[in-house]
């Protein structure tokens, strides 16, 4: 059976953003999600797909912005950006305590004064941190866009239907799910950008 969405019921645009005309934000590309407890199923693979999209946005003109957790330490090895994915000159970086990047950081101001209506969401985890900055955006009347295959997450404990665990896979499709039922547009790749 197929159903509505909310974004359907209410109208609201489905096109994805253009990189030259978004602000890209790239979220938790930590190393703290490359191995041992946090480690994320599919980490490698995004960080590829996100080291695509932020060379087609720096190509584009695209005004960038990368993400960090603090609770990661930032300026450890663990709490680093990863190097394919690490901010150059001129790139701005906001330290967030929450799941919700927009939560208080500077991040909705930078957004403002980059002037665009669109962001493009990438990173760590699908379920956590670009979830809830998926719905912040929105809630601050942006127009966000998540890369799918630039988000990775892990698989987590469940009681429910008597299972063990919940797979990484349908974690990162359940919150992307989330996403596209209202707060914003999901596309697989940084290709199906406009």
């Amino acid at each position: 059976m197929a159903t509505t969405t909310l974004r359907q019921l209410n109208n609201l645009d489905e096109t994805p953003a253009s990189l030259a005309e978004a602000t890209v934000i790239l979220i938790d590309f930590q190393n703290t999600y490359t191995s041992g407890t946090m480690e994320l199923d599919g980490w490698a693979e995004a960080v590829a797909e996100g080291k695509k999209l932020l060379t087609a946005a720096r190509q584009a003109g695209a005004t960038i912005i990368h993400v960090q957790d603090q609770g990661y330490e930032p300026e450890t090895e663990g709490g680093k950006i990863i190097a394919d994915v690490a901010p150059i000159d001129g790139e701005h970086r906001v330290i967030k305590s929450v799941p919700n990047a927009f939560h208080n950081t500077n991040l909705a101001e930078l957004v403002e004064k980059a002037g665009h209506e669109n962001l493009v969401l990438a990173g760590f985890m699908t379920n956590m941190c670009v979830l809830f900055t998926a719905q912040g955006a929105f809630l601050n009347g942006k127009r966000p866009t998540v890369v799918a295959k630039a988000c990775a997450t892990r698989a987590l404990p469940t009681t429910a239907a008597g299972q063990e665990h919940i797979s990484a896979q349908h974690i990162h499709d359940g919150a992307l799910a989330t996403i596209t039922e209202l707060y914003g547009v999901v596309v697989p790749t940084t290709g199906d950008l406009k």
